[in-house]
């Protein structure tokens, strides 16, 4: 067996620290995602409804941005440039937040979400830069990536939920700005092995380069305000998915025209996957909206005499992830040694079945509530564990798969769009929330049957997109071509936020 110390020597120089900066740049969105809807009710006295859909514009934003931020970094400002300015957005827009009234809480997310949401794929695209195309390490450096950040996740929900018990929501946030500011110290004390690699901006001569850094510099603070606009106009939902057909249909050209047959037949394959995924995640966006209203009003939170912070649920999947990551990995790479490799579709369909039947587990609890139609924890919790497992299964693999199927000169674009699709999930999330119940309305006897039908109807639907993608794996399976074997690109290797 190698010691730690050998294992941590084959790790390329730069890969490691990115783990603590995921880690800390998870801690304010981990605490906004958990906390805002019960914040913007509670603290501020919006509507349930209100604060819903703040809570899913909040989601498309914050992923929407990616495509932008995949665009910008590596081509205007260095990815590392571009992480330090959006996670000093971040800081800025937490310490807004957390002066506690309705305009700064806009103007908060305004900052937060302009800086979580350029950020993210840049991230991402300098740990991918750590390796070669070939380099089977890049799979594990994924797979610890990802759960750093869900370590940053447990962490922001056990101490949000801490807060929400006791409703001290301004030292919250300043928790949230303090974390943020930890990913700033450590990017700049690594900054030399952290440079970008074979990026487009590396080829200009120092006059371009200042001056798309200048551009990149006012596009990053520009957007602020315009963010903030958004956030208070009824259309922007409904623009923001228009704007994401428009540009799954321009991937779609993008791949049509495309000359090199072994590469457009691998965009064919992520745009399947991609579609897939959407289902996925306008699911799994539900936590913090729907689900969180049907825990809280629809389940019997005291769990051995312990009240459960509505947060605090939200550490199931966190637990899973950091707990089953690694373990999933070591199984995947057991499995290949014997000659069993799972394709990357199969592991799409398995997430959608997983997904599918964690919502299918929420109406067999209702059927057997108790008298006062309080469904039993043990239900919502193996429902998570289901939903989890499943994520293990389609997020690491979608980030790590950019870096195999996309062309070199699209992975930015490519990575921003997989991660847009997460935001225009939660806009569906949000619609899927809105058929919920308001607490109300009534009493957890009287909207059992509602929750019951809605989550029958979602737990099916991705039952059988699931297995439609199974009965396409083989043909997309023949579709994949790259230089190493097709297997699990990334067993599973979320890189996330």
């Amino acid at each position: 067996m190698k010691s730690i110390r050998q294992r941590l020597s084959t790790i390329p120089e730069g890969a490691g620290v990115l783990f603590f900066v995921q880690m800390f740049s998870t801690l304010g969105f981990a605490v906004l995602y958990s906390t805002l809807m019960l914040y913007s009710t509670n603290h501020l006295h919006f509507t349930a409804k209100e604060a819903a859909t703040i809570l899913g514009v909040f989601g498309a934003f914050n992923y929407g941005l990616h495509l932008f931020g995949g665009y910008l970094g590596g081509r205007f400002l260095s990815n590392r440039n571009l992480f330090v300015g959006g996670m000093a957005l971040q800081v800025l827009g937490c310490g807004s937040i957390a002066g506690g009234t309705a305009p700064l809480l806009f103007w908060g997310l305004a900052l937060f979400l302009t800086g979580s949401g350029l950020n993210v794929t840049c991230l991402n695209m300098m740990l991918t830069q750590r390796f070669k195309a070939d380099d089977p390490r890049r799979e594990g450096a994924f797979i610890w990536n990802y759960a750093g950040m869900n370590i940053g996740f447990f962490i922001g929900f056990a101490v949000a939920g801490h807060f929400q018990l006791v409703e001290d929501y301004r030292s919250l946030f300043l928790f949230a700005t303090i974390g943020n500011f930890f990913a700033i110290v450590l990017a700049v004390v690594y900054w030399k092995v952290l440079a970008d690699v074979d990026t487009p901006l590396m080829s200009k001569d120092p006059k371009q380069f200042r001056l798309r850094f200048w551009i990149g510099a006012a596009v990053l603070f520009g957007l602020v305000p315009i963010v903030w606009a958004l956030l208070q106009t009824e259309w922007t939902e409904t623009a923001m998915k228009a704007v994401s057909l428009l540009v799954f249909v321009g991937l779609i050209l993008l791949t049509l025209r495309h000359r090199d047959v072994r590469e457009k037949n691998n965009m064919w394959v992520y745009l399947v996957l991609t579609l897939g995924s959407l289902v996925f995640w306008a699911l799994y966006q539900m936590a913090p909206s729907g689900l969180q209203l049907f825990a809280v009003n629809n389940v019997d939170l005291n769990v051995w005499g312990i009240e459960v912070a509505p947060q605090w649920i939200q550490n199931i999947n966190t637990v899973v992830i950091v707990i089953g990551g690694p373990l999933m990995s070591m199984l995947f790479v057991r499995l290949r040694k014997k000659g069993w490799n799972i394709d990357v579709p199969r592991q799409f369909s398995a997430s959608l079945l997983l997904m599918g039947l964690g919502f299918l587990a929420l109406p067999m609890g209702i059927e057997v509530a108790g008298g006062d139609g309080r469904v039993a924890f043990v239900w919502l919790f193996g429902s998570y564990v289901l939903q989890s497992i499943g994520e293990l299964l389609i997020s690491p693999v979608g980030y790590a798969m950019i870096g195999r199927l996309a062309p070199r000169q699209y992975q930015g674009i490519m990575m921003g769009s997989w991660m847009m699709v997460t935001g225009v999930a939660s806009l569906f999330a949000g619609d899927f929330s809105g058929m919920v119940p308001e607490p109300s309305t009534g009493t957890a006897v009287t909207t059992n049957p509602v929750y019951s039908t809605l989550f029958s109807e979602l737990g099916w639907g991705a039952v059988v997109v699931g297995l439609v993608l199974l009965a396409l794996s083989p043909f997309l399976r023949k579709l994949i071509k790259d230089e190493v074997p097709v297997g699990v690109e990334t067993a599973p290797a979320k890189a996330s936020l």
